[in-house]
């Protein structure tokens, strides 16, 4: 008796789940069945374990295809250090502030001494002397991934543990983040410190692009930012077909060859847009840094959601 009751539960679970077929006007539906949804997921991840065991290290990744909920995985719950794509979800935090909290935040002229500006600060070492608005500085630190410009950010939050407090206005009870830069990015294995894992990530990422956590106006302004990124040319974008339109945030750190990237993905100028998240990390401390996984990695996971 339970096994029969069980069983019609499942039938009458699974008839509530829409089938690849035919609609009422006789066209083909193009959503995927639930065998074909995992079938693909299925497939998706034995390329992937594939792709890891060349890579001699570690592959974090997470997609969702925003127009049917349909997600991709792997590693998607493991904690990977976070690095530089945090400064996506601080800027997303900076505008909510400003939205919400602060009017005229965003036009607010930030100033810093020599002695704070970071390595790799390519617009913010310009600009000691007259500084810049915090426009400017979400700007540089997602299109440039300009250290000293995140910090900034960050100061305008309230440090790195606001940041967290904002991952949890997200629903994210996972990201941390506990050090400025470049302190952040000195991370092993063992570390908890300044981490996140794919899977919240991309739902973060989700949140802030094309959900409500942001105005329109102001996840437009994000949207435009990650858009012109200049750092990502090498990861997800090399892995996806040149006409689609990418928005993405790399993060890096020489220690134990972290790579990273997280992007929001236009497959045509009509298509729902598609969440990835990728985490990487090398077996040993001084493994060197491989691009050309994460652009893997991005053509298995948009094949797996079958836009490719």
């Amino acid at each position: 008796m339970r096994f029969r009751r069980a069983t019609l539960s499942v039938l009458a679970s699974l008839a509530l789940v829409p089938l690849t077929g035919v609609t009422a006007a006789g066209h083909a539906s193009t959503t995927p069945s639930v065998t074909q949804v995992v079938s693909d997921g299925a497939q998706a991840r034995r390329e992937l374990r594939t792709l890891e065991a060349s890579f001699k290290g570690r592959i974090g990744a997470y997609a969702i295809d925003t127009a049917t909920g349909k997600t991709v995985a792997y590693r998607s719950d493991e904690r990977f250090p976070m690095l530089s794509t945090f400064k996506a979800i601080a800027a997303a935090a900076v505008l909510h502030k400003a939205r919400t909290a602060e009017p005229g935040l965003m036009d607010k002229v930030v100033h810093w001494t020599d002695a704070e500006v970071k390595e790799n600060s390519p617009v913010t070492e310009k600009h000691v002397k007259d500084g810049m608005t915090v426009a400017q500085l979400c700007e540089a630190a997602i299109t440039r991934s300009d250290n000293t410009a995140g910090n900034m950010l960050l100061k305008q939050l309230g440090g790195p543990a606001s940041l967290t407090g904002y991952f949890r206005t997200l629903k994210d009870p996972l990201s941390r983040l506990d050090r400025w830069e470049t302190e952040l990015n000195n991370w092993s294995p063992k570390e908890r410190r300044d981490t996140t894992t794919p899977a919240s990530m991309g739902r973060d990422l989700r949140a802030v692009t094309v959900g409500k956590a942001l105005n329109a106006k102001d996840r437009e302004q994000l949207n435009a930012w990650l858009i012109a990124n200049e750092t990502g040319d090498a990861r997800i974008r090399a892995g996806l077909p040149k006409t689609w339109k990418v928005g993405d945030k790399t993060g890096t750190t020489s220690q134990y060859a972290a790579a990273n990237d997280v992007a929001i993905v236009w497959p045509g100028k009509s298509a729902a847009p598609i969440i990835m998240s990728i985490y990487t990390n090398g077996k040993t401390a001084d493994a060197a840094i491989d691009n050309k996984v994460i652009a893997d990695t991005a053509t298995i996971l948009a094949r797996g959601l079958g836009k490719l």
